[in-house]
């Protein structure tokens, strides 16, 4: 590593010119992420109205979460390449939509979409968001959070289509499954991981970790952690609880509005959901990481509230809530703005915490908590067949509790003394 530039704080760059390919990349992992949407908020909005609905989206969240973590540990090992799975995502997800038009109670629709669809939504999250940080080092949250936002917005034109024509909804996921295929085969083929410790040429990786402004707001880790290393401290811990609890309300959010008939607030939550989270990236560069979540996961447990309150004021037997309820509107609102956003803010908590080095293991670890966010949504619809409004009381609990820890998170291997 003869070239080789060393910062502050002791960390290596390769400084090397930028690829003409790297905008490209980045658009094909954002349409890549944007395929696999419908495998989760499509099927939760449209299948997860009873209990077999609920416990097969449970078990592919579980797959989905799980099969981040030893994907990526291949793919920085070099073990499993970025071309090889990113197509076994591709064929796996198109297995997984393909078997949402299925029945509920057939085999295929478990094994299909449960196992199948959960195992190849989690290698194209978990590979996309990989190599999209590793070209954008200079601002890798930011980038990874417009990625994930296209896989909560990329379930919105498969909502209207059922909207629409609600008897279509099976043709609707196999065309889906058909575009999935596609899409991310594309990215199979041209998505690669950049040189260990490549830094763009034209910004200086000095200057970079000496900009106060950036480290006032998003400072950097004292060191260097491994997942090992992480997993003995009590943040990461923490950090895993935020996911679980705010994971869990999110998609249950996502299968109550469903279940009031207003597809247009369904789409208003589901595109909010994904378009939120560059939004709270921009802001927590100004504003800092750890404000900004606080914030959206007070405007989580504003919208349960607000929703709690619409189903609690329509009369018995009034049937599903008016689409034009205002309370509706602006609980689908504020349950859209902070139902995604947490999930880049962690991940880039990860990195202000742990470190560069290993983030996407560790961050992996911390979306593994996702596999109990499944099983907490689908036991918050079980409550809410019979009890919507407790059932909306709890969630609003699970989302305001974090939000009040959140400012207690510290910077692991400082001191204690040193102010938060």
């Amino acid at each position: 590593m003869e070239n080789a530039v060393r910062d502050w704080r002791g960390r290596s760059y390769l400084p090397g010119p930028v690829p003409a390919d790297r905008t490209r990349m980045f658009w094909l992992a954002w349409g890549a992420m944007a395929a696999i949407s419908p495998l989760q908020y499509g099927y939760a909005a449209l299948l997860a109205k009873e209990a077999t609905g609920l416990t097969l989206l449970a078990v592919w969240i579980a797959c989905q979460a799980a099969g981040a973590l030893p994907a990526l540990h291949l793919v920085r090992r070099g073990r499993l390449g970025v071309r090889t799975s990113l197509a076994a995502g591709a064929a796996l997800s198109f297995a997984g939509l393909a078997a949402a038009a299925l029945p509920l109670s057939t085999p295929g629709a478990f094994v299909g979409y449960a196992l199948l669809g959960g195992l190849g939504a989690g290698l194209v999250y978990g590979v996309c968001g990989e190599v999209v940080s590793s070209w954008y080092p200079e601002r890798p949250a930011a980038r990874v959070g417009l990625i994930t936002g296209a896989f909560g917005y990329g379930a919105v034109p498969l909502l209207v289509w059922a909207g629409i024509a609600p008897a279509a909804t099976s043709i609707a996921f196999l065309v889906a499954a058909v575009v999935a295929l596609a899409v991310i085969g594309t990215a199979a083929r041209h998505l690669r991981l950049p040189p260990a410790l490549w830094w763009p040429a034209d910004v200086d990786p000095r200057s970079h970790a000496l900009d106060a402004a950036r480290l006032r707001t998003t400072p950097e880790a004292a060191r260097q952690f491994g997942p090992a290393q992480a997993l003995r401290t009590r943040t990461l811990p923490a950090l895993a609880l935020i996911l679980t609890c705010a994971g869990a309300v999110s998609v249950f959010d996502v299968i109550v509005i469903a279940g009031t008939g207003s597809w247009g607030a369904l789409a208003v939550l589901v595109a909010l959901n994904g378009a939120s989270r560059s939004v709270a990236m921009r802001c927590s560069e100004l504003y800092g990481r750890r404000r900004v979540l606080a914030a959206v996961l007070t405007a989580l447990a504003t919208g349960q509230v607000l929703l709690a309150i619409a189903l609690a004021t329509t009369p018995p037997g009034a049937g599903p809530v008016p689409a034009g309820g205002p309370l509706l509107w602006f609980g689908a609102v504020a349950a859209g703005l902070g139902g995604g956003a947490f999930y880049p803010l962690l991940a880039s908590l990860v990195r202000e915490f742990f470190g560069v080095e290993r983030a996407g293991e560790i961050h992996a670890v911390v979306y593994s908590a996702k596999a109990l966010a499944g099983a907490g949504a689908a036991a918050l619809a079980l409550l809410a067949l019979s009890a919507p409004v407790p059932a909306l009381a709890v969630a609003a609990a699970l989302a305001a509790l974090p939000a009040l820890a959140i400012p207690r998170l510290r910077i692991p291997g400082l001191p204690a003394t040193i102010p938060l």
